[in-house]
């Protein structure tokens, strides 16, 4: 399985173990990770037939001003922005990510914050055989999960876990 991880964090697939598929025909992302995944998917020459997208990264339907208040606010004090991040998605939970962290950079922050989910990209992966599966929280703190789910659902198998977050953890 080819894994990607996080924004700013590293080793957290551990935390999926129930929806991961260990096979090298899988390609799975968690949150940031969901996007590079999908885009590693549309380019790559090696057969695929799982995408799996744990609580992806979606923030198309913020305000331009929601991306800049992030950027600064990151930009201001990096330490700060990036434990109230880890809270967030440990949220419900008290799990303590720190020893997975590996800190983010504002450029992965500002790609991650202005991603652009795009349904022909989905459907060109669908119509190469691809399986696509996502799963969501519906306690995350970091996506609004209704407006994922409304986004994928239509288009793939999309599941909303109750009282999970982001990290898909009560």
């Amino acid at each position: 399985m080819k894994y990607f991880n996080g924004f700013s964090l590293h080793e957290e697939e551990k935390f999926f173990n129930g929806i991961l598929v260990d096979t090298d025909v899988c390609v799975t992302g968690f949150s940031y990770g969901a996007q590079k995944a999908l885009e590693y998917a549309l380019v790559s020459k090696e057969r695929i037939d799982r995408l799996i997208l744990i609580s992806p990264a979606f923030f198309q339907t913020q305000k331009p001003s929601f991306i800049k208040v992030q950027l600064r606010y990151f930009e201001m004090d990096k330490k700060g922005y990036i434990d109230q991040f880890l809270q967030n998605v440990a949220y419900p939970g008290r799990v303590d990510l720190h020893p997975y962290l590996r800190p983010g950079t504002k450029e992965e922050l500002k790609t991650l914050l202005t991603y652009e989910w795009d349904k022909r990209k989905i459907q060109s992966l669908l119509d190469r055989g691809i399986t696509i599966e996502v799963f969501l929280g519906d306690k995350d703190k970091i996506i609004d999960a209704n407006a994922v789910f409304a986004f994928f659902s239509p288009l793939v198998a999309t599941y909303l876990i109750k009282d999970v977050g982001h990290l898909l953890k009560s």
